[in-house]
């Protein structure tokens, strides 16, 4: 994983108030739980005292109480009582859960995956999803590392072949490009826009990505470090993609649908019809990339790239920058 970084782990809405849920995310037993305000909190799923997943436990006001010894942990982690040892006594310091730094937006639990900081940079997410979206979501395990579910939405040599009947139809093969460029739109983000020109092949040969045009319209694809996609339809639809790393080889994919229609009825018909069609897209892709090798993509691994998969290139050198920053390398 990449240090030092947001990450999205959950939906809002998967944490109910009063009601602690266990789950697994970078590769660790994590719970989530909301205080009395339904400030959301996500801690290790360990009480310190006797190793019990507090995720079964139970939320008291603005604490998450062990069901094993009673022994209740606030939004920082830190023991606030110990029945055993009465009301009176403060608990010792070293009683301490580990908590992760969390925050709430755009309808996303994002954690803090690094050493603590006195402040921390702007939620990633994408300026041209405003506010005027609306949107639905659909869930599904990929058993993959979520390096290898990222790269498969920046590859733009697959779509005539795994997509065949869906987006990749009229067989165009021949990869121009694509165009791959790099900014910083806030301190301590890294986001990538693609533009796509694919076409049929003609017995042309393609055009490298210095050779192409400067773009005269909105990037076809987007990505921001570390976890989320973006793929810019139409000025009134998008998909986004959250890659929620469970573990080194599991990945929950948190497919997002995002349109205008607010009517009720239309909406729901809208959605309906845009998750199926989000579903039969991803679906094509799944039995596909969970058989790559090895799980975690990564410089110098053997696989011998094409001109084409220059935004996985791209990735993959920003990935491990981020990567050895994280670790004090950089």
């Amino acid at each position: 994983m990449i240090k030092n970084q947001w990450y999205v782990i959950l939906e809002s809405n998967e944490i109910k108030p009063g009601k602690p849920i266990g789950v697994t995310r970078m590769g660790e037993k994590m719970v989530a739980w909301r205080d009395s305000a339904g400030k959301a909190a996500v801690m290790s799923d360990l009480c310190p005292h006797r190793g019990v997943a507090l995720s079964i436990g139970a939320v008291k006001g603005n604490c998450i109480q062990c069901p094993f010894h009673g022994f209740e942990y606030d939004t920082s982690g830190a023991c606030t009582y110990i029945p055993a040892n009465g009301k009176n006594s403060e608990p010792p310091k070293a009683m301490k859960v580990r908590a992760y730094e969390t925050r709430e937006a755009h309808g996303f639990v994002y954690i803090w995956w690094g050493e603590p900081r006195e402040s921390y940079p702007a939620l990633p997410f994408f300026d041209a999803i405003g506010e005027d979206f609306v949107y639905s979501t659909l869930r599904d395990p990929w058993a993959t590392h979520y390096s290898r579910a990222i790269e498969n939405q920046l590859d733009v040599v697959h779509l005539p072949f795994v997509h065949h009947n869906t987006i990749g139809r009229g067989q165009k093969m021949l990869v121009n490009g694509p165009l791959t460029k790099i900014s910083h739109p806030r301190e301590g983000q890294t986001l990538l826009d693609l533009w796509v020109f694919n076409e049929r092949d003609e017995g042309q040969k393609p055009r490298r990505a210095a050779e192409l045009p400067e773009p005269q319209r909105h990037p076809f694809l987007q990505f921001i470090y570390p976890n989320l996609w973006h793929n810019w339809i139409a000025d009134g639809i998008r998909v986004l993609v959250a890659f929620a790393p469970v573990d080194d080889e599991n990945t929950l994919m948190y497919l997002r649908y995002y349109h205008k229609v607010k009517t009720p009825i239309l909406r729901q018909v809208n959605e309906f019809f845009g998750n199926i069609g989000n579903f039969i897209i991803e679906r094509q892709d799944r039995p596909v990339v969970i058989t790559q090798r090895p799980p975690r993509a990564d410089l110098d691994i053997g696989e011998k790239l094409i001109p084409g998969d220059g935004p996985i290139i791209t990735y993959r050198k920003i990935r491990r920058e981020l990567i050895e920053a994280g670790q004090g390398k950089g």
